[in-house]
């Protein structure tokens, strides 16, 4: 099964990835401008928020799912007729676990963090926890078994149904942010059903037996070592959101949205090669580090190369689009911007780790990228609201690159020596439980 996704050229799915992300950017640009028209930065700051923090609750509730998906339908566990149960029944898990904490927690949620709505559509936001798991499983099980294409597709049509959703109910007179939740949670619907569709279609269940509580375990092993790095870099990105909308409140978080996704176009090259080279580094874990080495110095490049015209764009784009109110959200995102220049080669060493079965230096790295955004954001955040997140966000970026490519310069120099002692070329996978 894996022949097939190493005989695919690896720039045309890559080129394929990157044109579903800015197909989906595109949309959610478009979702901006139409909230930002109707219903003004406090609209934009409700559907930023809404557009993470119900992902990242399912992601931890379900021990990481999204991040161990690929690994195990891409590498030696891919025959085994209990895992596509198994990850189903982890994905119901997670996500009704999930969405029933955070219906749980919505009084809170309301009073801190969603100012703007009512308890009871706090409390209804809920269940995108679990449309979200459903959608972002469905994505990474398409990764990880050779349906590149599919999981493109997820990445842009995930984006697309809010739209139409969200402009039917703002015209037949529900308010802005109702819309907002209501629209999210059909998007979701939609999306799901086309992604499982798809997935049964192409006979991911075929053969299919019962799941497996010991699978589920080191799935979940595997998921939670993984998913420490993905939820700290989730808060990397998106902290600065919740403290800028506690601290300065949710016009000021509109401002800075824009101002993040803006800058985060850089990041479209980084996200498709960890998306696209994680489960091909894991079908062949022996050649991962050369291929590493070679995409990092041409990502570097080509990243670099991207941040110039858009740190000068920024200065027309955003206010002719946005209008006079988001004059604030240039400067930062050109600080941002000038954070991400190292971008794409963090995302092709987390790829490298996540393939070699070692997920769990990636959350370090994570971890000590976090630590230094909680730092910043607390400083500067207060004083200099978005200018400071932005600030603290570019300062995170640059540091966990950095400790990325330690982690993978001392890993490969690991491999190698063991390599050595042995005498022998490494297996590509090894079966039993892996490290990190």
């Amino acid at each position: 099964m894996l022949g097939g996704l190493r005989r695919v050229p690896a720039h045309g799915v890559l080129l394929g990835n990157m044109a579903a992300r800015v197909g989906g950017l595109a949309c959610v640009f478009t979702a901006t401008l139409l909230l930002a028209r109707n219903g003004g930065p406090a609209a934009v700051g409700v559907y930023a928020l809404l557009h993470v923090l119900p992902g990242l609750v399912g992601t931890v509730a379900s021990a990481g799912l999204p991040v161990a998906a690929p690994y195990f339908l891409a590498g030696a566990d891919r025959e085994d007729p209990r895992l596509r149960s198994t990850l189903v029944a982890i994905m119901a898990a997670g996500g009704i676990g999930g969405a029933l904490l955070w219906i749980a927690v919505s009084p809170f949620l309301a009073d801190l963090v969603f100012s703007d709505l009512s308890h009871g559509l706090v409390a209804l936001a809920g269940i995108t926890v679990l449309s979200r798991l459903v959608v972002i499983t469905a994505k990474a099980c398409s990764q990880g078994s050779e349906d590149l294409a599919g999981s493109n597709a997820i990445i842009f049509v995930e984006q697309l149904p809010f739209l139409p959703a969200y402009a039917a109910l703002y015209a037949a007179g529900v308010d802005s942010l109702t819309a907002v939740v209501v629209g999210l949670l059909v998007s979701d619907v939609v999306t799901a059903s086309i992604a499982w569709t798809r997935l049964c279609r192409r006979g991911f269940f075929r053969g299919t037996t019962r799941p497996s509580l010991p699978l589920a375990r080191r799935v979940a092993a595997f998921g939670t070592r993984g998913q420490v790095g993905g939820v700290m870099s989730l808060l990397n990105l998106r902290l600065d959101f919740v403290l800028l909308s506690a601290v300065a409140g949710p016009a000021t978080l509109g401002v800075y949205a824009v101002a993040s996704k803006f800058a985060e176009l850089v990041r479209i090259l980084g996200m498709a090669l960890q998306y696209v080279f994680y489960p091909r580094f894991a079908s062949d874990a022996v050649h991962a580090g050369e291929q590493a080495r070679a995409l990092m110095r041409k990502a570097a490049l080509l990243t670099t190369a991207a941040v110039v015209p858009l740190w000068v764009a920024a200065g027309l784009v955003i206010p002719l689009f946005y209008g006079s109110s988001f004059d604030d959200a240039v400067t930062p995102t050109r600080i941002i911007l000038l954070g991400l220049a190292l971008d794409s080669v963090a995302g092709v060493v987390t790829a490298y780790l996540y393939g070699v079965g070692r997920p769990g230096l990636n959350s370090v790295a994570m971890g000590a990228g976090l630590c230094v955004t909680v730092a910043l954001d607390l400083l500067l955040i207060p004083r200099y609201e978005a200018v400071g997140a932005a600030v603290a966000s570019a300062v995170a970026y640059l540091a966990t690159a950095v400790l990325l490519l330690w982690f993978f310069a001392s890993v490969e120099r690991s491999r190698h020596q063991r390599r050595f002692e042995e005498g022998v070329v490494a297996p590509a996978r090894a079966a039993g439980p892996v490290r990190g």
